[in-house]
């Protein structure tokens, strides 16, 4: 079975430290092969109730006493043990969600950097001293929410734990984490390995199960005294107006439709590569996807038959063959996918990937596709595809392409390929994105980077020192003493 390298007995939850059997459960399928993958339980509210006692638990006992060195300490093992879990992990992720073996990798060893990065921080939240009246010392403290709640999507099922996971336990609040039903078997390890680490039972604990149920029953929680989420806007409104009913705060991180912003003067070089790249990295699967390429009329023609070029090798097949891109997580986003590429028959195809042999007809695969020459308001320039597909947009000067770059409702992430540094300059302040890369796009992942969006793509702050605060709350004491 998937989880048979890290002993964890097949559909059950981790409630207060004890792999628990749901009483109902799930069928989970490969994306790859469309065939049954394994069965994981189907938490309800009675599950996640049980969790929110554990968490409580662990609060009122050995975690909540324990001080921020020693929890640094344990995610830095933690950190340490999934180093030596990397192959395991990478081979249940591609199972699991469909994602080629290099990208799944990679994403294993960023979830170790996330401990190590949050082992190191855990105990340097500083508060500060106010200055103010005679006869008083005034200070702040950073304090834990408490229990916290993170229901996270199947695209990047490691990464998100560790941003979100990893950002709260460092803050001292014990989790309870709902992961996807599609993709779910990387968190169940993930537990597991925390387990091993020394984790106290109840810091942790996870559910699976359905949105509808399980993320419900959390999201709406009387007891949850933080909501984290990632994935759609429809589902993070709900998340958001369930969570205010108990006047909890949320960490929304929602959808994209991320612009990179190409100039006669860029360097294509360097720039190819990111501009293709971003855009179907696990399949277009991704919240920050690069899919608006904006490139200035005097290099359109070359960027159009660079990236077409580029287009052309990729290739499509099973995750486990580690080809380009893989196959997309369901049948169902890949009749999303398929409905978005029919909007686009009037529309000219400037290239497409190629299927391999391996891929066969039982998967999720759709071939990578870029359309050339796009309208800004057309459906494939303003909505989220969540798919590989790219639209190129010609602009003549720099106000148009501001002015393009900012016409859908979303503001995740942009990048602006140019020499001129004041240029640079200008559409970093003017561009609505929460994040902005110059002559680069990612920038590697960056664990440190805080993360998060303007307008529909959500509020809040992951990553770095960011996501600390984000899971804390300020309290000022104010000391007279004469």
């Amino acid at each position: 079975m998937p989880l048979e390298s890290f002993a964890i007995p097949v559909a059950c939850h981790l409630i207060g430290g004890v792999w628990t059997p749901g009483a109902e459960r799930l069928t989970l399928s490969d994306p790859s092969t469309g065939e049954t993958l394994t069965e994981i339980a189907r938490g309800t509210a009675a599950e996640i109730d049980a969790a929110v006692d554990a968490a409580h638990a662990a609060r009122a006992g050995d975690w909540g006493r324990m001080t921020a060195l020693e929890r640094g300490r344990i995610l830095t093992r933690l950190g340490q043990l999934i180093l030596t879990k990397t192959e395991e992990l990478a081979q249940l992720e591609a199972r699991d969600v469909g994602k080629p073996l290099t990208q799944a990798r990679a994403d294993a060893v960023a979830l170790a950097r996330y401990m190590e990065f949050y082992g190191g921080a855990a105990d340097k939240i500083m508060g500060e001293t106010i200055p103010y009246l005679d006869g008083y010392t005034v200070y702040t403290l950073r304090e834990p929410h408490g229990v916290t709640g993170h229901i996270i999507p199947w695209n990047y099922p490691m990464q998100i734990i560790g941003r979100s996971v990893g950002a709260a336990l460092a803050m001292g609040n014990a989790c309870v984490l709902k992961p996807a039903e599609e993709a779910c078997l990387t968190a169940l390890a993930f537990a597991q390995l925390a387990l091993d680490a020394g984790l106290p039972a109840g810091a942790l604990n996870v559910v699976t199960g359905l949105g509808a149920e399980a993320g419900a029953a959390l999201a709406g929680h009387p007891r949850i005294q933080h909501v984290s989420f990632t994935g759609s806007v429809g589902v993070g409104s709900l998340i958001q107006t369930a969570a205010a009913k108990n006047v909890v705060p949320v960490t929304l991180e929602l959808g994209g439709k991320s612009p990179q912003i190409v100039f006669d003067d860029a360097d294509l070089d360097r720039a190819l590569p990111f501009l293709v790249n971003a855009g179907v990295q696990n399949a277009g699967q991704t919240c920050s996807a690069s899919s608006r390429i904006l490139v200035q009329r005097g290099v359109y023609d070359e960027v159009r038959t660079r990236m077409a070029q580029a287009y052309g090798a990729l290739t499509v097949g099973p995750a486990l063959s580690d080809p380009k891109v893989g196959p997309l997580i369901s049948a169902r986003q890949k009749d999303i996918v398929q409905g978005y590429l029919a909007k686009g028959a009037d529309l000219t195809i400037a290239a497409e990937g190629v299927l391999t042999p391996e891929a066969g007809n039982a998967g999720h695969y759709v071939r990578p596709t870029l359309f050339a020459e796009v309208p800004s308001d057309h459906a494939l320039a303003q909505q989220e595809i969540f798919g590989p597909v790219q639209v190129l947009i010609p602009f003549e000067d720099e106000a148009e392409a501001l002015r393009i770059a900012n016409s859908t409702e979303y503001g995740l992430v942009a990048a602006v390929w140019t020499r001129d540094g004041a240029r640079q300059m200008r559409l970093a302040k003017a561009l609505h994105a929460g994040q902005v890369f110059l002559n680069n796009y990612g920038a590697g992942g960056g664990v440190e980077l805080p993360f998060g969006g303007v307008g529909k793509s959500g509020h809040g702050r992951e990553k770095g020192f960011e996501a600390l605060y984000g899971f804390s709350q300020l309290k000022t004491v104010a000391a007279w003493h004469g």
